[in-house]
C-alpha cells in the first residue's frame, strides 16, 4: 500500500497516514475485510515511529473504518455501518471542497449561474 508523507503538509504525520488510508477505503481501493500492513511494517516502510502509525490506525478504528484483532492485525471494517460511515465522510469531504470553490467564486465575483454552468460542464466531461 502506497502512502506518501509530505513534509510540506501542515497536518501531523499520523493524520496524513490516516487520511490516505481513509481515502483508499472510500474509493474502494481497500475492500471490506482486507488486511492493512502491520503497524510495525508500515512504520518501517515509511521510516516513522511505530507510535505515529499506531496513532493513525487508532484514529481509523475510532472512526469505525478499521478493526484491530489482537494477534491478527488490522482490517478494513466489514459491516453495513462501515458503508454509512464512508458515505458520510465522502459527503463531508465533498461539501468541504465545494465550499472552497464557492468561496473562491464569490470572492472573484462569479455569479451563481456561471458557477453552475462550470459545474455542469465539468460533470459532463468526466
Amino acid at each position: 500500500m502506497e502512502i506518501i508523507i509530505k513534509n510540506s503538509d501542515h497536518r501531523p504525520l499520523y493524520e496524513q497516514i490516516a487520511a490516505q488510508i481513509r481515502a483508499k477505503i472510500l474509493n474502494g481501493e481497500l475492500k471490506p475485510g482486507e488486511a492493512l500492513p502491520s503497524i510495525r511494517n508500515l512504520a518501517r516502510d515509511l521510516k516513522l515511529s511505530v507510535i505515529t502509525t499506531k496513532r493513525a490506525y487508532d484514529e481509523l478504528e475510532t472512526a469505525g473504518l478499521i478493526d484491530s484483532i489482537a494477534g491478527k492485525g488490522c482490517f478494513v471494517t466489514n459491516t453495513a455501518r462501515n458503508q454509512e460511515i464512508l458515505i458520510e465522510q465522502r459527503n463531508q469531504e465533498l461539501e468541504r471542497r465545494v465550499s472552497e470553490i464557492v468561496r473562491l467564486a464569490k470572492d472573484n465575483g462569479v455569479e451563481y449561474e456561471t458557477l453552475s454552468d462550470i459545474l455542469r460542464i465539468c460533470w459532463d466531461e468526466l
